[in-house]
């Protein structure tokens, strides 16, 4: 992976290849993303969505390819990825502790003001065994975004989630990228809401990004493969 694009762009992929065994996940992927785009991905179960995201993070290694990153980097898991042993207040200040230089100080009041911003103030003894799993996700978010990165990724966001908890955790991913100005990727098999937030939609299927383009013209794509997709059309 390497540390700078082109200028303007935050993310740039060129030809990546990705094979697990014999399986080939992803043939020849190009994106290019904007540095402060809201990017939704979207596309069938086995299209190689979140091994694309994996890939841009640096937890999976492609066969072919370049990947280049302009800046630091938060993820949300899809399983949120929390260390059932850390309270609240520890697993938000994993990356800070982690990445060393920032004072041990500053640590907590930063990790206080996250959780202020995704609503769980109070919350920082708990352990995440006593969280339902819009709260898990809200502390995912929190840690995702402590460490001010430039680029966030968020892996099903809301999987799991009922429609009002949702709504709540789009609406903190906005407040956030509309409060700091980063660059967004959010792969999510609900198309409506990932629609909704994301400035422009990826769909990925057959191990390539079959199609690109704005959000508001998912359900009139000139591609049949993404229209029927977008409009749950068997």
């Amino acid at each position: 992976m390497l540390n700078a694009t082109a200028q303007g762009l935050a993310i740039e992929l060129v030809g990546v290849g990705k094979r697990f065994g014999s399986r080939t996940v992803l043939g020849g992927v190009d994106l290019r993303i904007a540095r402060g785009a809201r990017l939704g991905v979207i596309g069938p179960a086995t299209g190689g969505k979140s091994v694309l995201l994996k890939i841009i993070a640096g937890l999976y290694r492609p066969e072919a390819g370049l990947v280049r990153v302009a800046g630091r980097i938060g993820m949300l898991f899809q399983n949120c990825a929390l260390f059932d042993f850390l309270s609240v207040a520890d697993n938000v200040a994993f990356p800070l502790v982690q990445e060393g230089g920032v004072p041990a100080a500053e640590i907590e009041p930063r990790v206080a003001a996250r959780l202020r911003a995704v609503g769980l103030a109070g919350s920082e003894r708990k352990l995440p065994s006593e969280l339902s799993g819009g709260m898990k996700k809200r502390v995912g978010l929190a840690r995702a975004t402590v460490a001010t990165p430039d680029v966030v990724l968020y892996d099903e966001p809301t999987a799991g989630l009922d429609p009002v908890t949702t709504a709540k955790i789009y609406g903190l991913l906005r407040a956030d990228h509309d409060a700091r100005g980063s660059t967004a990727v959010v792969v999510s098999s609900d198309v409506d809401a990932v629609a909704a937030f994301a400035d422009t939609i990826a769909f990925v299927d057959g191990g390539g990004v079959r199609w690109i383009g704005p959000a508001a013209g998912l359900r009139d794509a000139d591609d049949a493969r993404v229209r029927d997709f977008a409009r749950g059309t068997p």
